[in-house]
């Protein structure tokens, strides 16, 4: 099996700012056909620490792929220290530098002198353009070796490296594929989740199964390795499908989708509404329903009351009832959970009311209490939860648990 290395460019990549993410997306994409990704490194604008670490990487492997440090500026060192790694030249390439002029011009721009350093290439290198932007990538094969210099940015990167980077790799790679798989398990913790799989993945030799909490969920990473792409999906599958039958509802997604996909999905196919009203959560429910393209078919309305005032102007919540219940209160999240839907027309409402902290708890009402509340033609309903975290994560938390509440609901299996 062919090993590749993937380095980062970049010393913003070295701050607590940024992160490099392109590594984890080239990383599927190189598993996919076969090829293992054995080291992933991220180096700063210094043209000889990126040397070192692209000859240390041609020592161990067959693939390297290097992103960032293609730009106009005399930081963007990438092109010089690939072609000094290699001992070859620098080469300008005047229909590269065409191409970027006409960009410019396309935006009624002048292209500015120092883009030029744009179309130097490295000798013997395969250009691969870039539509995207103006930094065109470069290929080369060094005696069995492959190495793809690409730019920074994924809405760059990513085409170039589908377009013209897999099929020169893919015809050299091994006859392994990995293919993945990813699940999410909503109300159940961890050790449950894997004490109820254990004895159904155990039994696939060739898939490899990890089992991870994240944030408010349980993710199941299935992993297959195969001769084929069809034959690994074939396993996956399998093993997908006999997981979701022992979870039953508690499984959301069988590839990987969020809980506000997955919520609009059922509602796009069912022709059905929804609108949200939010206190601890501050809009949060909404943000997430509303990211998804296409939200507006089904999402009718939000409202963020904070404020008791609010809650009884914009959601017509009597005010005897804060009083005798007070804001984070069953009795008031259903009056939400109403008054939103009836204001609103919608099919359905939802309502979150809690102590998201770190201050405001009592004994009684501790940081963490969070009253869900549901309305539609036929009853409104709430539950209460207490959810540990920083005031982040119980904001999120509650967030999921109305999301996971009202899925179920509309699914007609309701097991909270």
């Amino acid at each position: 099996m062919q090993k590749a290395e993937i380095i980062a460019i970049g010393s913003e990549l070295l701050t607590p700012d940024k992160i490099d993410t392109n590594s984890l997306w080239f990383t599927q994409k190189l598993n996919e056909i076969g090829i293992e990704v054995i080291m992933k490194a991220v180096v700063g604008d210094d043209i000889e620490l990126l040397k070192q670490a692209i000859n240390s990487a041609l020592k161990r492997s067959d693939v390297i792929i290097l992103t960032g440090g293609l730009g106009p500026t005399e930081d963007d060192v990438t092109r010089q220290a690939v072609a000094e790694a290699l001992g070859r030249k620098l080469i300008f390439n005047e229909e590269v530098a065409r191409q970027i002029k006409e960009k410019f011009a396309r935006m009624n721009r002048q292209m500015p002198e120092i883009n030029k350093r744009q179309a130097f290439v490295v000798e013997g290198a395969v250009i691969l353009e870039n539509p995207n932007g103006t930094a065109v990538g470069m290929f080369i094969e060094l005696n069995e070796k492959s190495l793809a210099v690409l730019p920074g940015p994924p809405r760059e990167n990513q085409p170039m490296f589908e377009k013209d980077v897999l099929p020169r790799l893919g015809d050299s790679a091994s006859g392994v594929v990995f293919r993945r798989r990813l699940l999410r398990v909503s109300g159940m913790g961890e050790s449950a989740v894997d004490e109820a799989i254990a004895p159904i993945y155990s039994k696939y030799e060739n898939i490899r199964t990890s089992i991870l909490f994240n944030r408010s969920e349980i993710e199941i990473h299935l992993t297959a390795k195969a001769k084929s792409q069809q034959e690994a999906d074939e396993a996956l599958e399998k093993l997908a499908s006999e997981i979701t039958e022992k979870l039953g509802i508690a499984v959301f997604a069988l590839n990987g989708e969020t809980m506000e996909e997955v919520v609009g999905r059922l509602l796009k196919e069912r022709r059905k509404t929804l609108a949200v009203a939010e206190s601890c959560t501050g809009g949060l429910i909404g943000a997430r329903l509303t990211d998804i393209a296409g939200a507006s078919e089904y999402f009718l309305l939000g409202v963020t009351a904070y404020a008791n005032e609010a809650k009884i102007k914009m959601l017509d919540v009597p005010s005897e009832l804060i009083k005798r219940h007070g804001a984070v209160s069953a009795e008031v999240a259903e009056a939400m959970a109403s008054g939103v839907r009836k204001k609103a027309g919608s099919d359905y409402g939802i309502s979150v009311t809690g102590i998201a902290g770190p201050s405001g708890g009592t004994k009684e009402k501790p940081v963490g209490l969070v009253f869900i509340g549901y309305s539609d033609e036929t009853e409104t309903k709430s539950f209460k939860v207490i959810l540990p975290g920083d005031r982040y994560l119980i904001r999120w938390r509650a967030s999921q648990a109305a999301l996971d509440y009202l899925r179920r609901k509309i699914l007609h299996k309701e097991k909270i």
